[in-house]
């Protein structure tokens, strides 16, 4: 068992476990499989209080679809988020990505 389908499986067994939701999206991400890495990731955002990471992962997995104008709006959320939580590198990490999305 691959560990995608074994983060399916687990995800299955309680789909309120946002711990395992934040790594099936990242691990859909590594497959390539964008659509689903934003379905989880967003999905995700709606369980848990994101610092600011599932943000940017949400946002390259957008640009990978080229729907720029959402993934814009999740850097911006991770900037408020990072900002939140006290990552300032983090949240100038996105802000110069939000530059070069211009």
């Amino acid at each position: 068992m691959s560990r995608l389908e074994a983060l399916q499986e687990m995800f299955k067994k309680d789909p309120s476990d946002s711990l395992v939701l934040y790594m099936l999206a990242n691990e859909y991400f590594n497959a390539g499989q964008y659509l689903d890495c934003v379905a989880a990731m967003e999905q995700y955002l709606t369980l848990a209080q994101d610092e600011g990471a599932a943000y940017r992962t949400l946002a390259q997995a957008l640009v990978k679809l080229e729907r720029i104008a959402e993934a814009r709006q999740s850097y911006e959320a991770g900037i408020r988020a990072a900002e939140k939580f006290g990552h300032p590198s983090m949240a100038e990490e996105y802000a110069e990505t939000l530059r070069d999305l211009e």
